[in-house]
């Protein structure tokens, strides 16, 4: 078991780690902005280290100042939470360089899972049952090749990377005549210059009888 563990993020998630590792005996080491100087979970673990600015792409997400406060400190791992680099195969792998251990995923996986399409066809591939719907590698689906063929089924319009998502609905030839918007912005397609997957959307997890 680790001696001392270095939490890379900020907030409840910190605070959350460092309580649970405090109950293991395990000490646990901060990273901080400028804004967070006087967070709580700068003030939760035994020691903290100031890594940058207030803006968290000049601080949190300096990866090479987190392995710095992680070698200073002398933490054998470090706990990325949520968010930030947690899902970051690169800032995995830098943390295998320098012989820290990175408590997550490791980064064949992270990468194996970074793109909802490629992550899906994985899943497919090794019998995981999925929801129907367009999985495949084209960034422009022609959905008039195949006229209908989502009607019924309020697809969700799922971005490659990211959360965004929104339930839209088709007619019988396939145009899409209306939506409503589930943090994927609208109804529109491509965003980022990403093309997304599209699956069935449940209308009713459970009959109103139950």
């Amino acid at each position: 078991m680790f001696k001392k563990i270095l939490i890379a993020n900020r907030g409840e998630i910190a605070c959350r780690v460092a309580a649970t590792a405090r109950r293991m005996g395990i000490q646990t080491v901060a990273v901080y902005s400028d804004a967070d100087a006087q967070a709580p979970h700068v003030r939760a673990c035994d020691e903290a280290v100031h890594i940058g600015p207030a803006d968290p792409k000049d601080s949190y997400l300096q990866w090479e100042r987190i392995l710095a406060a992680a070698e200073k400190t002398g933490a054998q791992a470090i706990h990325p939470g949520y968010g930030f680099l947690s899902e970051n195969a690169a800032f995995a792998k830098a943390c295998e360089a320098v012989g820290v251990a990175f408590i997550g995923p490791s980064p064949a996986a992270i990468e194996a899972m970074g793109l909802k399409a490629q992550s899906k066809r994985l899943m497919a591939a090794a019998g995981v049952p999925l929801v129907p719907g367009y999985h495949g590698d084209q960034a422009h689906h022609n959905q008039s090749e195949n006229p209908g063929r989502f009607v019924g089924h309020w697809p969700r319009n799922g971005h490659r990377v990211g959360c965004g998502q929104d339930t839209v609905t088709h007619d019988e030839n396939g145009h899409v005549v209306g939506g409503s918007n589930g943090n994927g912005h609208g109804v529109g397609f491509g965003v980022f210059g990403e093309p997304q997957i599209r699956t069935r959307a449940a209308r009713r997890l459970r009959s109103s009888n139950t």
